[in-house]
């Protein structure tokens, strides 16, 4: 099943740093090993996004070999997830024991992180916005936030000397309603100067996949002028939805769209695809981070093959 895109972002004034497409590794920020002597690694963490988990073409079985992969090669601290953790409930035909299958199953495969935070965002499919009544336990995001066991739609937390705060871009024309920004806004400005802050969005606020396919945030303007007067903290964005990989560093913020889990939705692919399950010329696969101590931060997306 393949997601209706928005219209085009007008790529006007954004400035377009190191592409990655075809899903190839690729570090950023710090690109030669000599780079890091002398730094000194807070956190290694997992960011998985776009798992889309469903019955078909055996996904339950692939994604857990997938976090076996992660867990065993790469040994992080922590996860992040990107949203759209369920393959769909935001379409009209959706029932309720489909949505009930669809959690379930994401329960089932993320019982192998048991020993792992999990830290989520809401993603637009995850949502069921035809429940019978807006006053079903079962409507809309609050459910959400209780299916991924999250504090809030967004929301902060600290590791080691990394600040992270989760967003939530699910409010008209893909934005911060004037309440979450206002949130951000204090957020920032109380942290420590030079406090290290990772940003997480289901949607890209900057970026070369917004051009491509859309799905960007709106309000990426009112956002890159807001982390530019906190460019002593904001280091990095991630971001999925597109289901593309790239990076782009803007006012030395680097933004990540970090592929999709599910790749072509754990389907072979269509007449775009650049290989067998492919969006575009993204393999499915997951990033890792590198958090320095200095604040400096790698990238490195990694595709599978399950």
């Amino acid at each position: 099943m393949k997601l209706n895109r928005r219209s085009l972002l007008k790529a006007g004034g954004l400035a377009t740093g190191v592409v990655v497409s075809g899903g190839l590794p690729a570090l950023a920020s710090v690109n030669e090993p000599e780079n890091r002597k002398g730094k000194k690694l807070a956190l290694k963490v997992a960011h998985i996004t776009d798992v889309h988990i469903r019955e078909g073409e055996n996904a339950p079985e692939r994604f857990k070999q997938c976090l076996k992969q992660i867990i065993a090669k790469h040994k992080p601290d922590f996860f992040l997830n990107g949203g759209d953790s369920i393959n769909d409930a935001s379409y009209d035909n959706v029932t309720y024991e489909q949505m009930i299958k669809q959690w379930s199953i994401w329960d089932e495969c993320t019982a192998l992180l048991n020993k792992y935070e999990l830290h989520s965002c809401i993603g637009n499919h995850d949502p069921w916005w035809k429940a019978p009544s807006k006053e079903d336990a079962m409507y809309g995001k609050n459910y959400v936030v209780k299916r991924l066991k999250i504090p809030h739609r967004y929301y902060s937390f600290r590791k080691k000397n990394w600040h992270f705060i989760v967003l939530d871009g699910n409010n008209k024309n893909i934005s911060l309603d004037q309440e979450q920004f206002d949130w951000l806004k204090k957020e920032l400005e109380q942290l420590p100067a030079s406090t290290p802050t990772l940003l997480m969005s289901h949607y890209p606020i900057l970026g070369t996949t917004q051009v491509l396919v859309g799905g960007g945030h709106s309000d990426c303007k009112q956002l890159k002028d807001l982390f530019y007067k906190h460019r002593d903290k904001v280091r990095v964005c991630l971001s999925g939805h597109n289901h593309l990989s790239d990076q782009t560093r803007y006012n030395d913020v680097l933004y990540c769209c970090n592929g999709a889990m599910s790749g072509f939705w754990w389907g072979k692919g269509d007449a775009e695809s650049a290989g067998p399950g492919y969006y575009l010329e993204t393999p499915p696969g997951y990033a890792m981070l590198n958090l320095y101590e200095d604040g400096t931060v790698e990238n490195e997306y990694f595709p599978h093959t399950y």
